[in-house]
């Protein structure tokens, strides 16, 4: 097993105590795009608490900002605060690590969590760096489900208009949302020729949650000149815990302690 798919599945099992413990959370995209982030975070950004107030630091922005659960757990790992502590008070009352993202916790760049507002604060950031001559990349993650939000066509005809090739939108392609599949909700597919009718460079990644494909695939977005890059990530809804796999109830669902013990025991055996 490489470095970052054992970092990968050691964050699943720190999700899924924090989501058992707060009785809340989206665990099932939580385990669809811990894979990307971890990716992003420990193998291709430039981005951590000891240069978080570096005006060329890379951007991540998670737009699907319901899978904060994840992020928390990614952060707290990165050294940007006390991961236990995200584990401990994730959703209680009076904590910061409330249930989509918000700027009170260090690492985080914007509020987010109402759907498809992600990408446009991304191309508003890229082309930032563009007027200013800063060297930093901005990383979007979006949901496939997301994607029925019309702001994120318009951010994406204006980052292509604009050539921001330090911008890379990543689609968490996982085909479940909350009330059942993209296809029967607002089918968004094709996606990928969808971009790149905006002027976008399109990588197709088919196993989203494999850490090494994710690698190769941003590193070909960094190789683009001239195009925004969108990485279209195939993944696996609650992705490491076989009960979750495939299955839209677990968009958000409550673990109890039977399924809990089931969850961790799945995953440490693949850590053996």
């Amino acid at each position: 097993m490489d470095a970052l798919t054992k970092k990968a599945y050691e964050l699943r099992r720190d999700i899924i105590e924090e989501v058992y413990r707060s009785k809340a959370g989206h665990v099932g995209g939580d385990l669809s795009v811990i894979d990307i982030m971890t990716t992003l975070y420990f193998g291709v950004m430039n981005v951590g608490p000891d240069n978080w107030t570096d005006e060329n630091r890379d951007r991540f922005l998670l737009s699907k900002g319901h899978c904060v659960d994840a992020l928390y757990i990614v952060l707290g790992e990165k050294g940007f605060f006390d991961k236990q502590e995200a584990i401990d008070t994730f959703s209680a009352f009076g904590s910061k690590y409330i249930g989509h993202p918000n700027t009170e916790v260090p690492g985080i760049e914007i509020n987010s969590g109402s759907l498809g507002h992600g990408l446009a604060l991304g191309v508003g950031m890229a082309l930032a760096a563009k007027m200013d001559h800063r060297s930093y990349r901005t990383y979007v993650v979006l949901g496939d489900g997301e994607m029925a939000e019309g702001s994120n066509y318009e951010g994406m005809m204006a980052a292509g208009h604009y050539k921001l090739d330090n911008l890379c939108a990543t689609v968490d392609v996982n085909g479940l949302q909350i009330s059942g599949t993209t296809a029967q909700v607002m089918n968004s597919a094709d996606l990928g020729r969808k971009f790149e009718e905006f002027g976008w460079n399109v990588i197709e990644v088919s196993d989203g949650n494999d850490c090494g494909q994710l690698a190769a695939a941003y590193e070909k977005a960094a190789a683009c000149k001239g195009m925004p890059s969108a990485v279209i990530a195939h993944t696996v809804k609650g992705k490491g815990v076989s009960f979750m796999e495939h299955q839209a109830g677990w968009h958000h669902g409550v673990i109890t302690e039977e399924q809990y013990r089931r969850a961790a025991k799945e995953i440490e055996e693949v850590l053996r």
